[in-house]
C-alpha cells in the first residue's frame, strides 16, 4: 500500500552506518569464538572445552588465534601478551569487549579497567579501550574476524581429536599461516601482505621482557607477623600486624603492599605449612633468638670452657626440640656477663660433677657463691671432663651442623 512504501522511505532514514577507516598500527582488536574445541585427557578420557582467542588487527586485518583453557583474566591477558608477540609490535590501542575478567565497571565514557589489565597496559605502553556497552559495531572487525577463524581454522579442525592445547595451539598456527596468506575478494593481495605493507611499520617495539601476570589479595597479618597465601605464611614488619595490606602475586614472587608502598618481598614458594621469615621483619627479641643455632651455642660454650660446653649442650639435648633450650642457653650467656666466664665455667664445673646442670641450678650457685666453694666431701674430682664416644642420649655437636 502507499502507507507502507511511504514507511519504508522513512525507515530507510532513521539511521546511517558510518564506514569505519583504521589507521595503520593504531588497533587490536580481541575476542574469544563462540565455538570450543573438545581436548580429551589422554590418561583419564576425561572430556574439557578449549577456548578460542581471536585477535584482529585494524588496518591489515591480519589474524591471530589460540587455545586457552579458560575465559579467565589470566588466560584474556596471557593470550593477549602471544598476540602481540606473534605481530611483533605494540599498537596504540587495544579493543576488547567488556568483559569482566578485563574490566572492572564498564561504563560508555570512562570504564575502569582491572587492576591487572590495567598493569599490563602499563608495561606495554598501550591504551585498553574497551567497546561501548551493547555496541557490537565498535569491534565489528574483530565480530568478522571470529567468524572468519571459525569458518577456516575451527571447522577444518571439527574432526580431529587433540590431547593438549599444546597440539591444538599448533594446528592452529598451521591454518592461521594459511588464512593471513589467503587472497582477499575485493582487494588486491591479503592479510599478510596487508600486514607488512601497514600495520608492521607503524607498531612500536615490544618491552625487554613480557608481562608477568599477577593477582591481587587483601590479607591481615596475624599476631606472628605471618601473612598466609595458598598454604605457605609470608613475614610482614611486625608493626603492621593488625592492618590491612595488599598482596601481589605472581608466578615467581610474593610482594606486600601498605598504603601503595612496597614493604616486603619473598620468594613464592608452593610448601603448605611452612614459613618464609625475613630476620628484620621481627621484633629485636625474636631477632636475638634467631640468629643462634645449636651449634653456634655450644661453640659459644666451649670458648668459656669445657663444663660450660657439656651444660650448653645439655640443655639442647634434654628436650624433645633443641630449639626449645635456646631459652636456657640465653640465660646462661646472660649469666656469663652478670658473674664474668670465669665463675660461670666455675659453677659449670660443679654443676657437672654434681649431675645439676639445669640453669636454674647454676644460676643458683652464683647468685649464693657456691660457684667458689670446695665440692662436698666424697665427691669425686674431675680434672678433665670426659665424654663417652657414643651414647643413646648424646647426639654431639656435629648433629647440629
Amino acid at each position: 500500500s502507499r502507507f507502507c512504501d511511504l514507511y519504508r522511505a522513512f525507515a530507510k532514514g532513521l539511521k546511517r552506518s558510518m564506514r569505519q577507516v583504521h589507521r595503520a598500527g593504531e588497533k587490536l582488536f580481541i575476542d574469544y569464538a563462540g565455538d570450543t574445541v573438545p581436548i580429551v585427557d589422554a590418561e583419564t578420557g576425561e572430556l574439557s572445552r578449549a577456548q578460542i582467542f581471536v585477535a584482529v588487527l585494524g588496518a591489515s586485518s591480519y589474524t591471530f588465534a589460540c587455545a586457552t583453557a579458560t575465559q579467565s583474566q589470566a588466560d584474556w591477558l596471557g593470550a593477549l601478551g602471544r598476540a602481540l608477540r606473534f605481530i611483533g609490535g605494540v599498537p596504540a590501542l587495544i579493543v576488547p569487549d567488556n568483559t569482566r575478567a578485563l574490566v572492572g565497571e564498564p561504563d560508555r565514557y570512562a570504564p575502569q579497567l582491572q587492576r591487572t589489565t590495567a598493569e599490563f597496559a602499563q608495561h606495554y605502553g598501550v591504551a585498553i579501550l574497551p567497546a561501548r556497552p551493547y555496541k557490537p559495531q565498535d569491534k565489528s572487525k574483530v565480530e568478522v574476524g571470529v567468524q572468519i577463524v571459525q569458518r577456516w581454522v575451527l571447522a577444518r579442525l571439527r574432526h580431529r581429536r587433540f590431547f593438549s592445547l599444546a597440539e591444538l595451539d599448533v594446528a592452529i598456527a598451521e591454518l592461521l599461516e594459511h588464512l593471513n596468506a589467503r587472497p582477499f575478494q575485493r582487494l588486491p593481495g591479503c592479510r599478510r601482505e596487508a600486514f607488512e605493507a601497514l600495520d608492521q611499520p607503524a607498531l612500536r617495539a615490544l618491552p625487554a621482557t613480557p608481562f608477568q601476570f599477577a593477582q591481587w589479595k587483601k590479607v591481615k597479618p596475624n599476631i606472628d607477623y605471618h601473612v598466609e597465601f595458598d598454604g605457605h605464611y609470608y613475614s610482614v614488619p611486625q608493626a603492621l600486624v593488625g592492618q590491612v595490606l595488599e598482596l601481589r602475586i605472581t608466578a615467581s614472587s610474593i610482594e606486600c603492599f601498605a598504603g601503595g608502598r612496597r614493604v616486603a618481598v619473598h620468594a613464592r614458594s608452593h610448601r603448605r605449612g611452612a614459613f618464609s621469615t625475613l630476620t628484620e621483619h621481627m621484633p629485636a627479641s625474636h631477632q636475638a633468638h634467631r640468629q643462634w643455632s645449636p651449634s653456634k651455642l655450644i661453640a659459644w660454650g666451649a670458648t668459656v670452657g669445657p663444663h660450660t660446653e657439656r651444660v650448653v649442650a645439655f640443655q639442647l639435648e634434654r628436650m624433645p626440640h633443641p630449639e626449645q633450650g635456646y631459652r636456657a642457653c640465653l640465660g646462661l650467656m646472660r649469666l656469663a656477663r652478670q658473674y664474668g666466664p670465669l665463675r660461670l665455667e666455675a659453677a659449670a664445673t660443679r654443676a657437672v660433677t654434681l649431675g645439676a646442670m639445669r640453669y636454674k641450678h647454676l644460676a643458683s650457685m652464683l647468685k649464693t657463691g657456691l660457684d667458689r666453694a670446695p665440692l662436698p666431701a666424697g665427691t669425686p674430682q674431675q680434672a678433665e671432663l670426659t665424654l663417652p664416644d657414643a651414647h643413646a642420649n648424646l647426639r654431639g655437636a656435629h648433629y647440629y651442623h
